[in-house]
């Protein structure tokens, strides 16, 4: 039997916020957020435009916001003595510096723009923080996905280690897209 009072009082979404929900579904840490939960990050979201070369963060900067490809990509690597060690790119749907979930970390990598050009959704952490405390639900989801991911790459780091003998290439850890 139909339920009027659902279709009555259940929020109306327009086009371009459903397509930004379906974006956000793709992102492994928004993946299992309903839409009502997804769009209480809506007000926060903010796009920024970067160009090739451009650095977002360097390796020990604070953890002060979650970024997510909208277009083009970044080059996530780390810096070993006077070079720079190449370990995955983020694509369009991916997020990086996704410890900005945690409070007081600090970027474990840098990340700079590889492409042309590149769009990001950026989420201060500040904000995910006033939604995680007012919504114990996303932060529990988000938390949880976010543990998840680093169960992978621990179990990539460890069979990367274990291949190579003794002959460490760090980017093997993560080379293989999460598998959960």
């Amino acid at each position: 039997m139909f339920n009027i009072t659902n279709s009555l009082f259940k929020k109306s979404y327009s086009i371009k916020e459903l397509n930004l929900f379906r974006f956000f579904a793709k992102n492994y840490l928004f993946e299992k957020l309903s839409k009502e939960e997804m769009a209480v990050f809506i007000p926060y979201l903010h796009i920024r435009n970067f160009q090739k070369n451009e650095a977002i963060f360097f390796r020990n900067d604070p953890s002060r916001a979650l970024y997510i490809v909208k277009t083009g990509r970044v080059s996530i690597n780390i810096d070993v003595a006077d070079r720079f060690e190449f370990l995955k790119f983020a694509k369009p749907c991916e997020s990086f510096g996704n410890n900005a979930l945690l409070c007081d970390t600090t970027r474990v990598y840098n990340a700079i723009v590889d492409s042309d050009y590149c769009d990001l959704y950026v989420i201060p952490q500040v904000n995910i923080m006033e939604i995680f405390e007012a919504h114990i639900a996303i932060r529990a989801k988000m938390l949880t996905a976010l543990s998840e991911m680093y169960n992978q790459s621990t179990v990539n780091l460890f069979k990367a280690y274990q291949s190579t003998f003794g002959f460490f290439d760090l980017s093997q850890a993560y080379m293989d897209e999460l598998k959960i």
